[in-house]
């Protein structure tokens, strides 16, 4: 699998490269600034990219930018964004053309390495892999308005939770200690709720909610 890294720091740069080609995925390009990252996606075409949000010159946005850039160029791109914070806008921009392989975490992620690559391996399928900690403050918001996510239940908030975070009915039915076809219900109960259409293409069903409530 082929992957472009977008990272300033050397350290953390080299650190990523090290861990995923020990996990056997080939970066292609490993750059540190925004119109290099934009540059080496064109060019490369990975089969996902893993970008840090601040790039140089400024330090602002660049890696965002560039990827979602190269996104609209390359539509569908895989892209996992990396980010030192929890900032709500860069979620909304990641998930606004409503396509898969999109993924937002924190930086600490990285420091659980079979978690940080099962990560990029679902962004590169088309899945999402949304932090936990991005989706929680994507509900508070939500649920601090009126509108179909005050409709539902504690549980059935639960399960949406984890779907956001790009979690299999399977691995959910695990963390809730419930059936999958439990899972399966509540499923069904949400999309009905939050009046969106019931559709077996799950990555595209979380994109979905993930922007509603986003």
């Amino acid at each position: 699998m082929r992957v472009v890294l977008a990272e300033d720091l050397f350290l953390l740069r080299d650190g990523l490269v090290r861990l995923l080609e020990s996990y056997d995925f080939e970066v292609v390009a490993a750059v540190d600034n925004g119109p290099g990252l934009l540059k080496a996606l064109l060019d490369h075409r990975p089969d996902v990219a893993v970008v840090d949000v601040r790039l140089p010159p400024t330090f602002t946005d660049e890696g965002l930018q560039a990827a979602l850039e190269a996104r609209r160029q390359v539509p569908g791109l895989p892209v996992l964004v990396l980010s030192q914070y929890v900032e709500q806008l860069y979620a909304r921009e990641l998930l606004a053309d409503g396509s898969g392989g999109i993924g937002y975490l924190l930086k600490d992620r990285v420091f659980d390495p079979d978690g940080f690559v099962d990560a990029v391996r679902r962004v590169a399928a088309g899945g999402t892999a949304m932090d936990p900690d991005v989706v929680a403050k994507l509900f508070a918001k939500g649920a601090h308005r009126d509108g179909p996510l005050a409709r539902l239940t504690p549980r059935e908030r639960e399960v949406l939770s984890l779907m956001a975070e790009g979690r299999s009915n399977a691995a959910i039915a695990q963390s809730l200690v419930i059936t999958e076809r439990a899972v399966i219900k509540h499923t069904s109960n949400i999309f009905t709720k939050l009046d969106l259409p019931v559709s077996d293409a799950d990555n595209r069903r979380v994109l979905a909610v993930l922007a509603y409530i986003g």
